[in-house]
């Protein structure tokens, strides 16, 4: 059994929890979670599928739910970063403190793991992914419950993660017991993961916490091979989002890398010959249709980050199309390093090079 209630129930609240009912909203779901039951909700990075992490019943309903694999690690949230220890061990550990004081913030660390959480919430790991979300709701949510939340984003596994409220109900309606729609995701890409247990720490899965932002903050960060690349045979996930296809819409994603002139040209020449969609930056096509998603312009790439799951779920509702090119960014730095990241596991690595 999956859910504990017999229908999902849907709570709509103010992102700032200004209105009236919100705190009571926020405490039924609390009591939902304490129960062993499954909630949605949202964190600025994505809506996440939340359930007690100390309860090994309640955590496998979330891989149940959402069809995860169970060698694929969750990430737990508490809502102060002073409770990271209570459940990872990070005494004297001067990078851990110097992460720490940056957060709430989209950033997630790995630690060597407490015996307090299970393995299952690890894959079977000895190290546990902590983060302190930014989203006034999320932190609520945590609060009020009293537990930390075991939660990978809120959609079937594979597809690609919610950042509308309208995400998580497509894929979560009967699998969830309470939905709380808090608006839209700010960032739009799940959290930058780096892992404190190497010896030089190593970013796992980028995100809107940059690479470029941890270097200044810890000096050398090392990149993971599988940030650009293929998880090896045989390697096993450190992190949630390794793998080697994930966020993937029902249809063929295909990408390109290339400059403005040579990506508009190519472009322009599928747009006309073949019934496809595309998702590109404003200056890469002058035609517009609802064959086309633009994702702002090549100047602001968070625009295009906060923009891109969205894109990815649209474009299965374009009619008739059965592949979608994408283009890339045509840079690494920043939140470009993230898009990569996603884009590539979108499209399982199919990329076109002009």
């Amino acid at each position: 059994m999956i859910m504990i209630l017999d229908e999902t129930k849907i709570l709509k609240v103010n992102p700032d929890l200004s209105g009236e009912e919100d705190i009571e909203k926020i405490a039924y779901a609390a009591e939902i979670i304490k129960k062993g039951g499954l909630v949605a909700f949202p964190t600025e990075t994505v809506y996440g599928l939340g359930a007690n992490a100390l309860d090994e019943k309640a955590v496998a309903s979330i891989f149940a739910a959402k069809g995860r694999e169970q060698d694929n690690p969750l990430i737990v949230h508490v809502s102060d970063s002073g409770d990271i220890n209570k459940f990872a061990v990070a005494d004297g550990n001067e990078k851990a403190s110097l992460l720490f004081s940056q957060m709430p913030a989209p950033l997630t660390v790995i630690l060597p793991k407490r015996d307090i959480i299970p393995l299952s919430v690890t894959a079977g790991l000895d190290s546990v992914a902590m983060r302190v979300p930014q989203n006034t709701v999320a932190r609520k949510l945590i609060e009020l419950s009293g537990l930390p939340i075991s939660a990978p984003s809120a959609n079937l596994s594979g597809k690609p993660s919610p950042t509308k409220a309208w995400h998580v109900i497509a894929d979560m309606i009967g699998r969830a017991d309470v939905i709380i729609d808090g608006g839209d995701c700010e960032v739009g890409l799940e959290s930058t993961v780096i892992s404190l247990c190497y010896e030089t720490p190593r970013l796992l899965r980028p995100g809107g916490f940059t690479h470029e932002k941890l270097c200044e903050l810890l000096g050398k960060v090392d990149i993971s091979d599988a940030v650009l690349e293929k998880l090896k045979e045989g390697q096993k996930a450190e992190s949630p989002g390794m793998k080697y296809k994930h966020y993937a819409p029902d249809t063929k994603v295909i990408l390109v890398k290339g400059n403005g002139d040579k990506v508009k040209d190519f472009l322009g020449k599928k747009y006309s010959e073949e019934n496809c969609g595309i998702i590109c930056f404003d200056e890469d096509i002058s035609e517009r249709s609802g064959r086309i998603l633009v994702m702002g312009n090549r100047k602001n790439e968070e625009e295009y980050a906060v923009k891109m799951f969205d894109a990815l779920r649209e474009v299965d509702r374009i009619p008739d199309i059965d592949t979608v090119y994408a283009v890339l960014p045509e840079t690494t730095d920043g939140i470009s390093l993230a898009i990569y990241n996603r884009m590539l596991r979108a499209a399982a690595f199919n990329i076109i090079e002009l």
